[in-house]
């Protein structure tokens, strides 16, 4: 079943949707969680969370990428679950570093200006991302998107650890860079 049909059944409040969605996207979803919450158990939970929200917002919303819309709403989910669990305690997983590493270029949202300017840097961030070559992008995206280890990224390039290590690091610097540039203060 293709994505327009499956958005038709959530706007058609059809329970099949969620069935259709899961057959389609559950395994790409539960990847996301699990990269990120590391415990097949709160993934699982996430993922359904992510069935749930995607069920209370079709309608109104008719998103244009369903796949990434999906993505977009388990990785925001998986991230919030982390950050409330490990809220008294750091490192130890791949999510921890991901975000320990991103830290010196993005700012966090703890006050109305902080989101605003997390807007700004949106923004930012997808023209930095469209103007880099294909390969330092995926590089980037699955360390800071999909949170994959850089070992699993190393792995599928055919590349040392310390080559991709290097090349985010690069990439960062890049950013930091780009952001200044735009005037926004980190």
């Amino acid at each position: 079943m293709d994505d327009t049909q499956i958005i038709e059944l959530y706007w058609a409040r059809n329970e099949d949707a969620i069935t259709e969605t899961d057959r389609k996207y559950g395994s790409w979803c539960h990847g996301i969680a699990q990269r990120i919450l590391q415990i097949r158990e709160e993934s699982e939970e996430c993922v359904n969370d992510t069935y749930l929200r995607a069920w209370n917002n079709l309608p109104p919303e008719r998103p244009n990428v369903f796949r990434a819309w999906l993505g977009r709403i388990t990785r925001n989910l998986a991230l919030s679950r982390y950050r409330k669990t490990h809220a008294e305690r750091r490192g130890g997983g791949q999510t921890a570093l991901a975000l320990e590493e991103l830290q010196d270029c993005i700012p966090g949202e703890n006050n109305v200006e902080e989101i605003t300017e997390s807007r700004e840097i949106t923004e930012v961030l997808n023209r930095f991302l469209e103007k880099l070559p294909e390969k330092e992008r995926n590089i980037f995206l699955r360390r800071y998107w999909h949170v994959d280890s850089v070992q699993d990224i190393a792995d599928s390039y055919g590349v040392k650890q310390g080559t991709v290590s290097a090349q985010l690091f690069r990439t960062r610097n890049k950013l930091r860079t780009v952001l200044e540039k735009e005037g926004i203060v980190l």
